[in-house]
């Protein structure tokens, strides 16, 4: 996978950088806190077993923080997450989602981490991602489901607070962005069904409730995780249209008999 250069990198900065930088940060604080960390349970319970199981050279995390990285135990040996600005002490390197330094058809594994619902340029930050990805390649995508409690509670929570801020792509709709991206989708599981309360007994219990919606495979469940690969498109060769040869253009025949006399 290629980096292009600092200077390049800085060249690709908008001005709208800090205020990314901030809701990073506004996103990292709200998954350490108690109702964050349940969502991050249900999270891994699935992207774990999917990450175990998919192979290759780089593997790339996009969105939320770089605190909480579910490519941590990618059997892949290089795993890269961006951040959106500097920062004192970090080791990450810094871009934006939406126009990442990283050359095209270059990564084997993209993981996009509710980054979808955290953008206000969704289209793009998607196109850019499948950009990168190679022909092959594996994309997951982990989003807030809004035909859930949690898309419920999104309608009469404050606009103003994560994970309200966010979209909340249905399902369907993202389907069919991935179909007009060429990538096919594979599977699509549910998780958190415990319901966005801050209550510390309902907690306490989410792992149970958890365990009961994995074996139903109950529809509602409040965070999706697609699985999809990028299409590999044959390529057509041009074969030249040949005219047929008449024979009178020659002035001779274009099949001669010959008449073999035996004694």
């Amino acid at each position: 996978m290629k980096i292009f250069s600092k200077h390049e990198t800085r060249r690709r900065l908008i001005h709208g950088y800090h205020d990314t930088d901030d809701l990073t940060d506004r996103i990292g604080d709200w998954f350490r806190s108690p109702l964050g960390q349940s969502v991050w349970a249900a999270e891994t319970a699935i992207t774990d077993q999917l990450i175990s199981r998919l192979f290759g050279y780089h593997i790339l995390q996009i969105g939320c923080h770089e605190e909480f990285s579910l490519i941590a135990n990618s059997p892949v040996g290089h795993k890269v997450m961006f951040r959106p600005a500097w920062r004192a002490g970090s080791a990450h390197p810094v871009a934006l989602s939406e126009e990442l330094p990283v050359a095209s058809d270059s990564v084997d594994v993209v993981v996009l981490h509710h980054a979808l619902d955290f953008t206000e340029q969704t289209h793009r930050l998607l196109r850019e991602a499948t950009r990168v990805l190679r022909p092959g390649g594996h994309m997951l995508i982990v989003g807030f489901n809004p035909a859930s409690l949690w898309g419920l509670a999104k309608l009469l929570r404050s606009r103003n607070q994560v994970p309200w801020c966010g979209k909340f792509i249905s399902k369907g709709r993202l389907a069919d962005w991935l179909q007009l991206l060429n990538l096919q989708l594979k599977s699509t599981e549910l998780g958190l069904y415990s319901p966005p309360t801050k209550i510390t007994k309902t907690l306490t219990h989410a792992s149970r409730i958890e365990r009961f919606g994995a074996v139903t495979q109950l529809p509602f469940g409040g965070i999706y995780v697609m699985k999809c690969v990028k299409q590999i498109v044959p390529l057509t060769p041009i074969v030249p249209r040949w005219r047929p040869l008449r024979s009178g253009s020659l002035g001779v025949p274009a099949v001669e008999t010959i008449r073999v006399t035996i004694h």
